[in-house]
């Protein structure tokens, strides 16, 4: 199929709280002396991104954050036993202000997920690696329990029995093998295949950060995400598929060239938190890249246009104002 449109998401980034009960070897985000943000500091947040143009409120934080008594005493003070009864009303609260929640919540439960659904345009979890040896001593996810794949492809099938629209991708260079990025891959695929639900699939690069256990560890050469981003695009031919142009700058073109076809989101008032050294490309920077193959640039809501009528009705009001008649973002919004 023929495509005529690159897409992207304007997005303020929340990163709720970095505190995680995993500890990935490549993970900076994570931190040992963990700190969670007040409601007046999401709320600020929320303002600067409706004043900026943003559709998109992007809530980002560590899994199972209250194994760390200082953010579970935290919580409580402010009356809620968990964080993700936290994140529903700032959910509430991003809503209000006109934007669409689109929540990470990490492995969580059905009954999460659908308390989480009322409030959320759409979710997303990383998949990562669907390999188990990943897990194992030595290995980056070897202290992590909240990586291993069958924890994690439960909350995809879940996801999809609940109907909500959802994003999840592959890590590349952590230690995989090729084919085993290929299993990951296709273990996304019958998932999809059985419940339709997954309208975005991110192909991520490993990158460095100082500090961590991986910090040495050389980055994956360029041909392992060309060949991860077309088998992809084998499986998933109708797709949103990216690999992330900050973590990438300067081949925004050759992806598209091998099968990309969205930029992802990127966020004109906050940083990727969780990449804070990888500056989000500005909008005309976009724009030139795709005009440049060929394609025109859109603005897309966190939900893709393929998946509106699975948003929840107290959000569809608002999507409905924001959207033309094939589900992008109207030029004049």
């Amino acid at each position: 199929m023929q495509r005529k449109y690159v897409t992207f998401s304007k997005n303020v980034f929340i990163p709720l709280t970095d505190a995680c009960r995993n500890r990935c070897s490549y993970c900076g985000f994570r931190s040992d002396a963990p700190t969670i943000m007040g409601r007046d500091a999401v709320l600020e947040l929320l303002r600067r991104g409706s004043a900026a143009g943003c559709k998109e409120a992007l809530f980002t934080f560590g899994e199972a954050p209250e194994v760390y008594p200082e953010i579970k005493a935290r919580l409580e003070e402010w009356g809620y036993e968990r964080v993700i009864d936290y994140l529903y009303d700032l959910c509430l609260d991003a809503i209000d202000m006109g934007l669409l929640p689109h929540s990470n919540p990490g492995v969580v439960t059905r009954k999460d997920l659908e308390l989480l659904q009322d409030v959320n345009a759409s979710m997303g979890l990383m998949l990562e690696s669907s390999s188990p040896r990943l897990c194992e001593e030595g290995m980056p996810h070897e202290k992590s329990p909240g990586k291993l794949p069958k924890a994690r492809l439960k909350v995809l099938e879940e996801a999809g029995r609940l109907g909500i629209p959802f994003t999840t991708g592959v890590l590349i260079g952590i230690g995989e093998t090729e084919e085993e990025v290929k299993e990951s891959l296709q273990a996304i695929w019958r998932v999809h295949d059985r419940h339709g639900h997954i309208q975005e699939i991110i192909i991520q690069n490993f990158r460095p950060k100082s500090g961590t256990p991986m910090a040495g560890y050389p980055e994956p050469p360029l041909s392992r995400l060309i060949d991860a981003l077309e088998y992809a695009r084998e499986l998933f031919p109708d797709t949103g598929l990216q690999v992330p142009p900050n973590l990438n700058p300067g081949r925004m073109g050759l992806f598209l060239r091998h099968g990309a076809n969205d930029f992802g989101g990127i966020s004109p008032v906050t940083p990727d938190f969780v990449n804070p050294d990888d500056r989000w490309p500005r909008e005309g920077h976009l724009r030139r890249a795709a005009e440049k193959e060929g394609y025109r640039l859109r603005e897309r809501l966190p939900v893709y246009p393929g998946f509106i009528a699975f948003v929840p009705e107290r959000l569809k009001t608002i999507v409905a104002s924001y959207v033309d008649k094939d589900g992008f973002v109207n030029a004049a919004r």
